[in-house]
């Protein structure tokens, strides 16, 4: 089977194509390599011995992806090719609202799934689960909530499709090789690679938004997820699509919420680095917490997160250190 990966060459989708790789499959990546290096399709064929197909286009160019389909038997899509910071949602929306909206609209004609835990907004309880109320509390989140909106409304119409919107939650860590990780561009806009950089002395502190929420300690709690855990939860949701006809949201989270002073403590434990940081004011579309109810995911394709918070911060700063400017 030949699967889609458009975004491949970025953080989780590289990830996500080794995964595919180690399975037999056959990969087609597309990409723009506006937030991403060819280097990665290197450090790819490093790691799976075998290199996937590569094509630099924009999701956007309709006829770029009529050429993908009509010279490959794609049988599924792997979409991660959309912006994806909260804050920068906020202050460009209608920068997201065009590159999000619009391009799952032109790769909904074909098959589609991802998602994210940004359509739950500030969640009506916790842990969160499939059926909580969808309510978002910043531009990003809504774009997610807009496209499994349009992919639920496809299903409708079309009783022989089959979407699974991968809601995951907060992807940390890099392949416990080295070779592949997060190499945001300019000041990251997550907290484990602003932590690295910190740690590798790229950055003089880390910046933590917020001291004042309804936490235990005060700053912001997340359910962060090893990125080859997620990587594997894509590779899963591929068996869905014989069996689960229809629009199947499905969270990808470990269930466990852990603050940021709490990353950075673990971080320096397991690391044994000091990590100088100083509280700022709260972030726009920011919330207190967000941690996943994932039984769904283990019920339906078998799939549960298995790395620790430990190992996360480990292949982290692995990923770090081998490259402390990413993959210039």
């Amino acid at each position: 089977m030949t699967i889609l990966v458009t975004g491949g060459t970025g953080y989780i989708g590289s990830h996500t194509v080794v995964e595919l790789h180690k399975l037999g499959q056959d990969v087609v990546i597309l990409d723009n390599l506006s937030n991403s290096k060819l280097i990665v399709l290197d450090r790819i064929e490093q790691i799976s011995g075998k290199r996937p197909l590569f094509i630099e286009a924009d999701i956007r160019d309709a006829a770029a992806l009529d050429s993908v389909f009509s010279e490959h038997d794609i049988k599924a899509v792997i979409h991660f090719a959309g912006l994806k910071a909260v804050g920068e949602s906020v202050a460009e929306p209608l920068r997201y609202y065009d590159n999000n909206v619009a391009i799952s609209f032109i790769i909904s004609i074909y098959k589609y799934y991802s998602s994210s835990a940004t359509v739950y907004g500030s969640p009506e309880r916790l842990p969160i689960d499939e059926d909580c109320a969808l309510r978002t509390t910043n531009p990003y989140g809504a774009n997610k909530l807009q496209i499994e909106q349009m992919m639920g409304d496809l299903c409708v119409s079309d009783a022989d499709w089959s979407v699974v919107a991968l809601r995951y939650f907060n992807p940390v860590g890099a392949h416990e090789s080295g070779l592949i990780g997060e190499d945001p561009k300019g000041i990251p806009n997550n907290l484990m690679p602003f932590i690295t950089q910190v740690a590798s002395g790229l950055r003089a502190e880390l910046s933590v938004f917020g001291d004042d929420y309804d936490t235990p300690d005060g700053s912001g709690v997340r359910d962060y997820i090893h990125v080859v855990d997620l990587a594997l939860g894509h590779v899963k949701a591929l068996g869905l699509f014989t069996k689960a006809i229809g629009f199947n949201p499905i969270n990808l989270g470990t269930g466990n919420g852990y603050s940021v002073l709490e990353m950075v403590k673990s971080f320096e434990r397991v690391n044994e680095i000091k990590i100088p940081f100083n509280i700022s004011p709260r972030r726009p579309g920011d919330i207190a917490s967000c941690y996943a109810q994932p039984n769904k995911a283990l019920t339906m394709m078998d799939w549960q997160a298995s790395k620790g918070l430990d190992q996360m911060m480990k292949d982290a700063w692995h990923w770090q250190s081998n490259n402390p400017n990413g993959y210039e």
